[in-house]
């Protein structure tokens, strides 16, 4: 099949595209320019264009039996007033491109698949979240709630479409290890806050595999969690990484410096969700890495 994906050229999108391409898939991923870094490999084409601005790009969606949309500005930053902004426009206007790329007519059979955040979900303490539950009621909530209202608009195209909401990704190149794991190794990890707080996560890998069984399972559509069957509170997380490291991992990051050095975006680390992936589950799909002492082996393994 041929996928046309945007992000592709980011820590998840990277990973996925080649694991598409190894399962035989074409991928065309959209990117504003290309630097001579980018990945090159038979069945991957690039394609220029920016993904929030409307352009020729657009005519080539059609000639795809699948979309992938990853693209959006990270949310790992201080939220000024500006910058939510650009968290919004970067995922709306985006969202809004690609379902306007669809052919009124041509889009019959197509895979529709957007991302969003379990962040949907709002603050609930230690309440078990399933794919019916509710969007909360603080910005990245109502951002995701928003976003996935744009991506749904594709099914009055005649598209399928599967809203992927991600945990926290794990994996070898990058993401939240990328940035955690130099602190512990200098023998600076610890809690964030009280350490109570739940975190989602999901080794890329299963995030990848997720994605190619929702693909090849034509009754699949709506919301899939895309995180682990056993999230952990955050002291748990810790001490699994410190001791899979072999370094120490009490050492607290205070809720109120947290506040003070990134504002409303500390509210997500120090609060998280408790979020399971029961759609997948009752879907069939088994994980290969469900507990975060398996995930953490494989990602830090040479």
């Amino acid at each position: 099949m041929k996928i046309f994906m945007t992000g592709g050229t980011g820590f998840v999108g990277t990973y996925l595209t080649r694991h598409l391409i190894a399962e035989g898939h074409e991928v065309t991923v959209l990117t504003p320019e290309l630097n001579g870094t980018e990945m090159q490999t038979a069945g991957l084409s690039y394609l220029i264009g920016h993904p929030a601005h409307k352009g020729p790009w657009q005519e080539a969606v059609a000639g795809h039996g699948a979309i992938v949309n990853l693209a959006g500005a990270s949310i790992f930053s201080r939220w000024t007033p500006e910058y939510k902004q650009v968290l919004r426009s970067s995922r709306m206007e985006t969202t809004r491109n690609l379902v306007d790329a669809l052919s009124a007519k041509g889009a019959e059979g197509v895979s529709f698949f957007s991302t969003s955040a379990v962040g949907y979900y709002g603050f609930h303490g230690d309440e078990e979240l399933g794919e019916s539950a509710p969007a909360g009621s603080d910005f990245l909530a109502l951002l995701a709630r928003d976003w996935e209202a744009e991506a749904r608009r594709a099914a009055e195209k005649g598209a399928r479409v599967i809203i992927t909401r991600f945990g926290i990704v794990l994996g070898k190149s990058g993401g939240a290890l990328g940035q955690m794991i130099p602190l512990y190794r200098k023998f600076l990890g610890g809690p964030l806050g009280s350490g109570r707080q739940w975190f989602s996560w999901v080794h890329i890998h299963d995030l990848a595999r997720a994605f190619s069984f929702l693909l090849n399972r034509r009754d699949a559509s709506g919301p899939f969690n895309l995180c682990a069957p056993h999230p952990v509170r955050n002291r748990e997380l810790g001490m699994a990484l410190g001791a899979a490291l072999r370094r120490p991992s009490f050492l607290p990051a205070p809720g109120f410096m947290i506040r003070l050095i990134l504002g409303e975006f500390g509210d997500v680390l120090l609060k998280g969700q408790r979020v399971v992936p029961r759609a997948l589950l009752d879907a069939g799909f088994a994980f290969r890495y469900p507990r975060i002492e398996e995930a953490l082996h494989e990602v830090l393994s040479p």
